[in-house]
């Protein structure tokens, strides 16, 4: 393990960890400035009414369609209830994205530095399981933040309207949900099975689209570099995509729990586990793929942008 890190560290891996931190920076900024956010954790001004839509179908009854629901938030909380709890996933997404790429390249690079030390003469090209260990990585990192900021913006989404409404921002929300079990079990309430959809989301995002440019490069006998811009954006999009069908089910589990009571009295989930069976028993296989139409309709543009602009940012500054 020391022989690893010291090969990391003459490989210039502080730097390259910047790099990456600033690059995934970078794909932040550029999905609020575009608003083509939706990732697991990442939503910004345009993507946010498709998200809303998604966590009213994950964790109630009332609609039929994601057309039905919509209808229903237009009609009977206005315009401005697409947007409730868009304020703290904003504020994070410069830092989910940075923390995202910085460990995957983090951990890309230790494992090629495994890869030579194990056989010093052979190339250090990593292998798809170890692109999607990676990846897993980076959706563990990233889950320290993305956990009780989604945990926040799903309370703030799922609240009732009018009189109802339980918490008067996200401020508000935070304290109580601290007030309720503490930070671990208040604040960071779900996030076992955060930890299992992030690691499973990311180690399939980052596993596709790195398969993805290295077919296209072996295909046209070309750099990585020379991938074209548009292609890039193509297998990003693509890559969210299949980012979601591999971890919806976990997505549905933790939308669940993190709009269920706050007290044992009131929580009708003891457990991740009780929770996944209640929804089995309820509604077989489709309840958890609830909402997962508007889901894929924005998770294409959406990581396209990402990709596309961390891509982008690398080249430039390599």
């Amino acid at each position: 393990m020391g022989d690893v890190a010291e090969d990391l560290d003459a490989h210039g891996g502080a730097l390259s960890t910047a790099k990456d931190l600033f690059a995934g920076a970078v794909g932040g900024v550029a999905q609020v400035l575009t608003g083509m956010c939706g990732e697991p954790n990442k939503d910004s001004f345009a993507g946010q009414p498709f998200d809303i839509v998604k966590v009213r179908l994950q964790t109630g009854t009332a609609y039929t369609s994601a057309l039905d629901a919509a209808k229903s938030i237009y009609a009977q909380e206005g315009p401005l209830a697409f947007y409730k709890g868009t304020l703290t996933p904003l504020l994070g997404i410069g830092a989910c994205v940075s923390i995202q790429f910085g460990a995957f390249g983090f951990a890309k690079r230790y494992f090629e530095a495994a890869n030579q030390r194990s056989h010093p003469l052979a190339a250090r090209d990593l292998g798809y399981g170890q692109y999607y260990a990676a990846g897993a990585f980076a959706g563990l990192a990233n889950s320290v933040v993305s956990g009780p900021v989604e945990h926040v913006r799903i309370r703030l989404q799922a609240q009732p309207h009018g009189a109802g409404r339980l918490y008067s921002g996200p401020l508000d929300c935070v304290r109580q949900l601290s007030a309720h079990g503490g930070v671990l079990r208040g604040l960071y309430r779900g996030q076992a099975v955060t930890l299992l959809r992030e690691a499973q989301a990311y180690g399939v995002w980052f596993l596709a689209f790195e398969w993805m440019m290295n077919a296209d490069a072996a295909r046209n006998r070309a750099a990585r570099a020379d991938v074209p811009s548009w292609k890039v954006a193509l297998y990003g999009g693509l890559a969210g995509e299949a980012l979601w069908l591999a971890s919806y089910p976990f997505d549905v589990v933790k939308s669940k729990m993190q709009t269920d009571g706050l007290t044992p009295r009131d929580a009708r989930y003891k457990s991740m586990r009780d929770c996944f069976a209640q929804t089995w028993r309820e509604a077989g296989f489709r309840g958890f793929w609830k909402g997962i139409a508007p889901t894929l309709l924005r998770a294409m543009p959406v990581s396209a942008c990402t990709f596309a602009t961390v891509e982008a940012t690398m080249r430039f500054i390599s």
